[in-house]
């Protein structure tokens, strides 16, 4: 499923026109980069969390010329599933 196609079936299930469907899942993707930049959590309940996750700095390797070379750390987000869901996709 792709965002069109999501947007869509948020329409259908909750009654709303495409238009109102795609801002409401506009103003979510900003609401969780928002609270993801600023070190917060997002979790719902029974769905899923949303976090950041921080890599360490480490060594890896070129492999077109096999030199060494550092890799930076760097903050991933991350989701990791809820009960309901992960029992729903069972």
């Amino acid at each position: 499923m792709n965002k069109k196609e999501l947007i869509e079936r948020i329409a259908s299930k909750a009654g709303l026109k495409k238009a109102e469907a795609e801002r409401a899942l506009a103003a979510f993707e900003e609401t969780v980069i928002e609270a993801l930049k600023s070190g917060d959590k997002v979790t719902l309940v029974g769905f899923g969390t949303f976090s950041v996750s921080e890599r360490k700095e480490r060594k890896g390797r070129n492999p077109q010329t096999g030199e060494e070379i550092i890799i930076p750390a760097t903050k991933t987000p991350k989701f990791t599933a809820g009960k309901i869901l992960k029992e729903s996709v069972k």
